[in-house]
């Protein structure tokens, strides 16, 4: 696909916004949440950022790119974010991918695919539908070996000695 609205940056851009969206996962398992991160950027400059806080919210909602759009929404005024890029360090769900395409954001890229709830390819492919009145561009594996290690950090510092002994 095409990029769409000149939202590509250089590959190492990628790498250093979903070093910032890493820094986001890591603040969130400090905080006893599933270590994702985001960060939303438009013309180069980042203009929000989060994590998952589900836990301390109590909302099945409070993924990392829910609060992120939410957040890039009031730094704009407007719930379109044409032309923002979402880095987020695990595949958006379903939800998190219809939520980028409902705001028209360009681009999403993420670190490791999920191949339990992925809505950007790995179940599903709600960002490119081609029914969706918006696409949106989705570039996987920046970051995968680091952002895969936050979320095995995260999981093998939460499994029971007993699990781990038993292999």
């Amino acid at each position: 696909m095409e990029p769409m609205d000149g939202a590509s940056p250089p590959c190492g851009s990628d790498e250093a916004f979903m070093r910032e969206a890493l820094r986001e996962a890591e603040i969130a398992a400090s905080e006893g949440e599933v270590p994702v991160g985001c960060v939303i950027v438009r013309d180069g400059e980042i203009i929000a950022r989060e994590h998952n806080r589900r836990e301390q919210l109590s909302d099945p909602t409070a993924h990392a790119e829910i609060l992120a759009l939410r957040a890039a929404g009031r730094a704009v005024g407007s719930w379109r974010l044409v032309g923002c890029v979402c880095y987020a360090t695990l595949e958006p769900c379903c939800m998190c991918a219809g939520a980028l395409s409902q705001a028209r954001a360009a681009r999403v890229v993420f670190g490791v695919p999920d191949p339990k709830s992925g809505g950007c390819g790995s179940i599903f492919d709600i960002a490119r539908e081609q029914r969706l009145n918006h696409r949106l561009e989705v570039t996987p594996g920046i970051l995968a070996d680091e952002c895969l290690g936050v979320l095995r950090t995260f999981f093998l510092m939460r499994r029971p000695a007993a699990d781990a002994d038993n292999g």
